[in-house]
């Protein structure tokens, strides 16, 4: 009985191509997930943010509806506006901003605003294409 020879060399070529293959998807795998890491880690840092001057804009109305029910607006002239009964307070906190401006009357208030704002700086430094430099 005759053996027929085995070519390796085709077979060899499929497999280094599999695994440089197999290699790059893995590679773009884990850099795409860690990039999903980081956008959410941001995302999370963002909202935290948002909760907490949420959280201290409810306490500034609490302070402002114990006062005025009290009889006291004294005890809020810091935040005083020229507005009759109209008190404002900018609360900070990571780049943002939260504004409360709130009227009270009587014995109920109005929130007038309440305007939350990130700062940012337009980024200058990147020269992506500066045309045809014709």
């Amino acid at each position: 009985m005759r053996q027929v020879p085995i070519k390796l060399g085709p077979l060899a070529l499929l497999l280094t191509v599999i695994s440089i293959c197999l290699t790059t998807l893995a590679i773009l795998t884990f850099t795409t997930a860690e990039a999903d890491r980081r956008l959410a880690d941001h995302f999370a840092d963002t909202v935290e943010t948002r909760y907490r001057l949420e959280s201290q804009g409810q306490s500034f109305l609490k302070e402002v509806e114990e006062a005025a029910s009290a009889g006291n607006p004294g005890l809020l002239a810091a935040y005083q506006t020229e507005e009759y009964n109209v008190y404002e307070n900018t609360i900070e906190d990571g780049g943002a901003s939260l504004t409360v401006r709130v009227r009270y009357e009587g014995d109920h208030g109005r929130i007038l605003s309440w305007k939350l704002e990130h700062s940012w700086e337009e980024d200058t430094d990147v020269n992506v294409w500066n045309g045809l430099g014709w």
